[in-house]
């Protein structure tokens, strides 16, 4: 069995980042080019399944409408008796216009919210949440802030093992998986690793985009961009949500859910389109 996690972030002890990773003898780690490998992760994560509960959302605006408006009933049936969700709003810069939009939505849906950034202790806010929401923006700042506020051990015990449910919302969702290394967003601060929670065994792209044949835009596709980053060895998979994809995990089982289709990189295979309704409990093994 392995062992507990730790009540501080030790990132050696939760992730084997390969030789291509350079550590110091502080907390920081310099994150070179090397994948989180997950071997260690998968175990841990299996073992966790039963509790697991997550709402991964692609994008929170879809044109046409407002906040989260696409996908307000998967939310409802989501968090169904919960009264209280914890949101988390470090993705963006203005934190208290960012929980006040979060607020009004999740208000208008029957659910108070609390926003971390207001509570003295961010960790003892975390432990006592009855739900969690992590919204999207900058990727890279919402990492940065998750490993400042030693929250990344902290969200994963709740979620694998208390069993509080996780919503996400393109960054948010991006920092569900593996790691950040296939988010769309640009590196505006550095976090101490590309190390994201780990809630699931493999990546995901939100925002996904086909290429458009008709474009005179000549610089690569996300396509180009996800097969370079299968490149490199040790790769996870990419699952890529185009704009309304919403991914539902209940323990073992995940469902694709939305309006939209999503696509399926996997490392040294074809990619493979899923519709709205697709098993892809797959995903949350090692044989895929």
């Amino acid at each position: 069995m392995d062992p507990p996690l730790p009540e501080k972030l030790n990132i050696p002890q939760l992730f084997d980042t390969g030789h291509r990773a350079k550590w110091t003898d502080g907390p920081t780690m310099h994150f070179a080019s090397a994948p989180c490998k997950v071997n260690a992760i998968r175990r841990r994560t299996e073992m966790d399944t039963v509790k697991r509960r997550l709402l991964l959302v692609s994008n929170s605006t879809l044109h046409g409408g407002g906040y989260l408006d696409h996908c307000q009933a998967h939310i409802s049936t989501f968090f169904g008796r919960v009264k209280r969700v914890l949101f988390v709003p470090y993705a963006l810069h203005d934190r208290d216009a960012y929980a006040s939009l979060a607020r009004t939505k999740f208000n208008s849906l029957g659910y108070e919210l609390d926003s971390i950034h207001d509570a003295e202790d961010p960790r003892e806010a975390l432990r006592t949440a009855e739900a969690i929401f992590i919204g999207g923006g900058n990727t890279f700042r919402l990492l940065k802030c998750l490993y400042d506020n030693q929250l990344v051990a902290d969200i994963r015990r709740r979620v694998l093992e208390d069993g509080v449910p996780y919503m996400g919302s393109s960054a948010g969702t991006n920092v569900s998986t593996i790691s950040i290394s296939t988010t769309n967003d640009m590196p505006i601060v550095c976090p101490p690793s590309f190390c994201a929670l780990a809630l699931v065994p493999f990546n995901i792209n939100p925002h996904y985009l086909d290429h458009d044949p008709r474009s005179t835009h000549m610089g690569e596709t996300r396509e180009q961009r996800i097969l370079q980053y299968h490149e490199e060895p040790d790769t996870p998979p990419v699952l890529a949500l185009r704009e309304g994809c919403v991914l539902l995990v209940e323990g073992n089982q995940a469902t694709l859910l939305g309006g939209s289709e999503a696509c399926l990189f996997t490392r040294g295979k074809p990619t493979v389109e899923y519709n709205t309704g697709s098993d892809l409990s797959f995903l949350l093994t090692d044989e895929h």
